[in-house]
C-alpha cells in the first residue's frame, strides 16, 4: 500500500514538473469544458488545433498546483473558479479571442444518441431516403416523419421538424436519424476562460460579435475621417479629400469674386453671357421698338 501510494506522489509530481513547463513554454492557458465531448470528437479537434495549441486533460488539482507553484498574482483565484468538472486544459501563444473563434469553427457534427439534446431545431428534409421499404417505414411514422413509397424507396414526403432546439432525443428518433444518415449533434469545446499572462478572461468577454465589430470599426473610421476633413487636419488619410475641398472652394471664391483664373474663366464668361441674355430680354420687354 504504502509503495502504490509512493508510486502515486512521484507521478502527480512528474505531472506537476510537466505543467509547470507547459506554462512556462505558452502565455496562454485555456480552459475548456469536456461535458458531452466525445474521445473521438477531442482528437479530431487536437488534430485542427496542432498547429497553434497544445491540448491536454489534467486533474483540475494539479494544475492549479503547478499555476501556484509558479505564479504568484492575485488573478489565479479567478481562474480557480472556472476549473470545475471534467476540462482539457490548452495551452497556446495564441490570441485568446482568435482562440475561441478557431474552437467555434472546430466544432463536428455527429450523428445523435438517447438522452442528447438537440442544439438546433432537428429538421428531417423532403426527398429520397434510398432505403427500401420495409420496417423503416414504421420507424420513421413512429417519430412523426411522414412518408411514402416511390419507385422502390421510402420518401420523406415534407420537410419535418423532430426535435425543437433544447428538446431530449429518444432511442426510437436516434435510432431513426441514423438510419437516414443525420447527424444533428453539434459537439465541441467550450472555452470557459484563459489565464492571458497574469488576465483571467470569461467565455463572455471572449464572445465578440465580428460582423458588430467591422461595422463599429466602418463608422468609426468614417467619423473620424468626416472629423478631420472638417477640422482641416493633414492626416494621410484625409489629405485626398482636404485637396478637392479647398479647390472646390477656391473655385467657388474665384467665381463669386469674379477673379479672371483659368479655372473659372469659362464658367464667369457663361455668366456673363446668361446675365446679358436676360437683360437683353428686359430691354426688349420694355421697349418692343429697341
Amino acid at each position: 500500500m504504502a509503495v502504490k501510494t509512493r508510486s502515486s506522489l512521484i507521478e502527480k509530481a512528474e505531472r506537476v514538473k510537466e505543467i509547470k513547463a507547459l506554462l512556462s513554454k505558452y502565455r496562454v492557458l485555456g480552459v475548456a469544458s469536456l461535458h458531452k465531448v466525445r474521445a473521438q470528437q477531442l482528437q479530431e479537434i487536437r488534430g485542427k488545433l496542432k498547429d497553434v495549441a497544445y491540448l491536454k486533460v489534467y486533474k483540475n488539482s494539479l494544475v492549479k498546483r503547478a499555476l501556484k507553484e509558479i505564479k504568484d498574482a492575485p488573478s489565479l483565484e479567478k481562474i480557480f473558479e472556472y476549473m470545475q468538472g471534467s476540462n482539457v486544459y490548452i495551452f497556446t501563444n495564441y490570441n485568446p479571442f482568435k482562440l475561441r473563434t478557431l474552437l467555434e469553427k472546430s466544432r463536428v457534427r455527429v450523428p445523435a444518441k438517447a438522452g442528447d439534446v438537440a442544439t438546433e431545431d432537428i429538421v428531417v428534409p423532403a426527398g429520397n431516403t434510398g432505403l427500401p421499404p420495409g420496417p423503416i417505414i414504421s420507424q420513421l411514422n413512429a417519430v412523426g416523419i411522414p412518408t411514402r413509397i416511390e419507385s422502390g424507396s421510402v420518401w420523406v414526403a415534407k420537410d419535418t421538424v423532430v426535435a425543437k432546439k433544447g428538446e431530449v432525443i429518444n432511442e426510437s428518433l436516434a435510432a431513426a436519424l441514423s438510419k437516414l444518415g443525420i447527424k444533428p449533434i453539434e459537439l465541441g469545446l467550450t472555452l470557459k476562460a484563459v489565464y492571458d499572462d497574469g488576465t483571467v478572461l470569461s467565455e463572455s468577454d471572449l464572445k465578440l460579435d465580428l460582423e458588430e465589430y467591422k461595422k463599429n470599426i466602418c463608422e468609426a473610421y468614417l467619423e473620424a475621417l468626416n472629423l478631420a476633413v472638417n477640422a482641416a487636419y493633414p492626416m494621410p488619410e484625409a489629405i485626398v479629400l482636404l485637396i478637392n475641398k479647398a479647390v472646390i472652394e477656391a473655385r467657388n471664391l474665384a467665381f463669386n469674386a469674379g477673379v479672371f483664373m483659368p479655372e473659372v474663366l469659362p464658367t464667369l464668361l457663361l455668366r456673363a453671357h446668361l446675365e446679358a441674355s436676360a437683360l437683353e430680354a428686359k430691354v426688349r420687354e420694355r421697349c418692343p421698338s429697341w
